[in-house]
C-alpha cells in the first residue's frame, strides 16, 4: 500500500482556472467534477464551479483544488487549503481515518462512499487541520 498527502487549495469561482494554470505549468491530466455532477448544487449559479478537481502530472506533482459552497464562509488566506490523505487499501485508509478521527473537533463528511471517490471523508483534527481522506478502490473493496 502506499499513501500519499496532496495539497487541497480552495476557492470560490476560480478553482477550474488554478487548476488549468498548474497543469500547464507542471503538465499532466486534470480532473474536474463540478457541483452539478455530484449532485450537491446549492445555488444554480455556481453549478457549473468545481467540486472535486485535481492535476496529476507523470513527475509526480499532484494538487487538488475546489470552489467553496456558497454556504460556507471563505476569505482567501484563510482556511485556503486542506491536506489530501489518498491512499489504495480501503482497509488502511479506514484505520487512518479512525486514528485521525478519535480527536478531531469535527467530522464534516462522514468517511463512505462519493460520487466521484468510492471512499471519501473529511474531517478537522483538534490542531485546526482539516483532512480529506479517501481511497482508489472499486466500491466493492471500499
Amino acid at each position: 500500500m502506499s499513501v500519499t498527502t496532496t495539497p487541497h487549495i480552495n476557492f470560490r469561482g476560480r478553482a477550474r482556472e488554478a487548476l488549468t494554470f498548474y497543469q500547464s505549468v507542471f503538465g499532466g491530466e486534470t480532473s474536474i467534477a463540478t457541483y452539478a455532477d455530484i449532485h450537491a448544487v446549492e445555488d444554480p449559479a455556481a453549478a457549473d464551479h468545481v467540486a472535486f478537481g485535481r492535476v496529476d502530472a507523470p513527475n509526480g506533482f499532484t494538487i487538488m483544488a475546489y470552489d467553496v459552497q456558497p454556504s460556507k464562509g471563505y476569505d482567501p488566506g484563510e482556511n485556503s487549503f486542506y491536506v489530501t490523505l489518498q491512499g489504495t487499501v480501503a482497509e488502511e485508509i479506514q484505520t487512518l481515518w479512525e486514528g485521525l478521527a478519535q480527536s478531531a473537533t469535527a467530522v464534516l463528511i462522514p468517511l463512505g462512499p462519493a460520487p466521484f471517490s468510492p471512499l471519501y471523508g473529511m474531517l478537522t483534527d483538534h490542531y485546526g487541520v482539516t483532512w480529506i481522506v479517501g481511497a482508489d478502490t472499486a466500491p466493492e473493496e471500499a
